[in-house]
């Protein structure tokens, strides 16, 4: 016996003699030093050595099964591979290694075929393997390059083969489109407002990268009838920042909000959105695929309002508290009292098909708009009234107001956040 570093008591595998002594090893009672050989000979010699001393083919099978989980443990093996070995030494009486000398089959396709298939690739976007394949019949066919022999015969199912081989991911590196997966959150088809206010769209507008950084996050949010827009901005779309914004935003609408639609963003499209929705009981529709119209309204006017507004260059995410006061307290007035907006008619022909037009008539602004709707005042929130609205927005004149709006962005982008920007 010797001792180790706890003075715990360790014998050698030599010195486990009987069926007991395995049985006692193998439920952690006796400790047991040993090294096994990584020469596979070696190993395969003391495997024979083992079996043998143990007489292995003599043994009852619950013995047999101590000896296999002992032999399992020491050497390391598979229960697979260990059990093909002693297969192999009962047929045999003995272990031996069988070194596979066969080359295998020869190479059809070699490394230089599949360099010249990731360029072919590389060169035309990666298109279908039947497409491919015509390419490389006609470079060999018709324009002679005598290089695209091996590969004008290629099956297409092996094209796709080869696409998937080391050689070729080492020549090209390509990008998957995320899978998508299905939701049961929110319903997926269009709203339906019948002329009511309170039915909101919502689209996210990121303000790009930047070193790997992310920008800020614009959240704009547009009632479907009245046009009434508020934008907030957010550091992250994480749950932390994005649930107190929403919350921000269904606050500001003068209105009851009774509808809530957002593409199929996974910002949008979550647990904690929809118990906030639930929890006002606001109705939570989705995007329908190959329906683009269903968010147009919010994403128009993410280009004409947010894009004008603050443009495409990268602004630091710590800036967003600063911008969501200047949204709240000079953009979301001004959008909302005193820029007009177009508002649709909607004209249907002899044959039943409708078509919009926007007429100068009907242009006004969005609180104009909710005004002229049939019992405008029985939208609004408990508390609000039309007096008190009408005092915010003839506050000021129009041109007030985009006045003080544009001093108030010209002075948050030159003294903070861009100091040599001229707007």
């Amino acid at each position: 016996f010797v001792h180790d570093g706890s003075m715990k008591a360790i014998m050698k595998t030599e010195e486990l003699t009987t069926i007991e002594h395995l049985s006692n090893f193998l439920e952690g009672t006796q400790a047991v030093a040993f090294t096994i050989s990584s020469d596979k000979d070696k190993r395969y010699r003391w495997l024979q050595r083992e079996l043998v001393r143990f007489d292995y083919l003599s043994l009852n099978k619950p013995d047999k099964g101590i000896v296999i989980r002992y032999l399992l443990k020491v050497t390391g093996y598979s229960r697979q591979q260990l059990t093909r070995l002693i297969a192999q030494y009962r047929k045999t009486g003995r272990l031996s290694r069988q070194q596979r000398t066969t080359a295998g089959f020869k190479r059809r396709y070699t490394d230089h075929d599949i360099r010249l298939l990731a360029e072919m690739d590389e060169r035309h976007d990666t298109p279908c393997g039947h497409a491919i394949k015509k390419l490389c019949e006609r470079a060999y066919q018709v324009f002679g390059q005598s290089e695209y022999e091996t590969l004008a015969g290629i099956s297409v199912s092996h094209l796709y083969n080869l696409r998937q081989s080391k050689a070729y991911q080492r020549q090209r590196l390509t990008f998957e489109k995320t899978r998508p997966k299905s939701s049961t959150i929110g319903e997926r088809r269009k709203p339906c407002s019948n002329g009511q206010p309170g039915y909101i769209r919502i689209d996210t507008v990121h303000q790009g990268d930047l070193d790997k950084q992310k920008g800020v996050y614009h959240i704009n949010v547009v009632d479907e009838v009245t046009q009434f827009e508020v934008v907030c901005c957010v550091e992250r779309i994480s749950e932390r920042y994005l649930i107190p914004a929403l919350e921000q935003l269904l606050e500001t609408f003068p209105f009851v909000v009774q509808g809530f639609h957002s593409d199929n963003g996974s910002e949008y499209i979550n647990r904690k959105v929809a118990k906030l929705l639930e929890k006002l009981r606001i109705e939570f529709t989705k995007s329908r695929p190959r329906h683009s119209n269903d968010n147009a309204l919010a994403e128009s006017k993410n280009g004409a309002v947010v894009r004008k507004l603050f443009g495409y260059e990268h602004i630091p995410q710590r800036w967003a508290p600063q911008i969501n006061a200047f949204n709240h307290e000079y953009l979301n007035p001004y959008l909302n009292y005193h820029r007009p907006c177009f508002f649709p008619t909607t004209i249907t022909d002899a044959k039943g098909k409708q078509r919009k037009t926007y007429p100068y008539t009907n242009m006004m602004t969005p609180y104009d708009k909710l005004k002229s709707l049939p019992d405008a005042s029985n939208y609004l929130k408990p508390g609000i009234n039309f007096e008190t609205l009408n005092q915010v927005a003839l506050q000021i004149s129009d041109n007030e107001a985009a006045d003080q709006m544009k001093k108030a962005r010209q002075k948050l982008f030159n003294d903070r956040l861009f100091p040599k920007w001229s707007g």
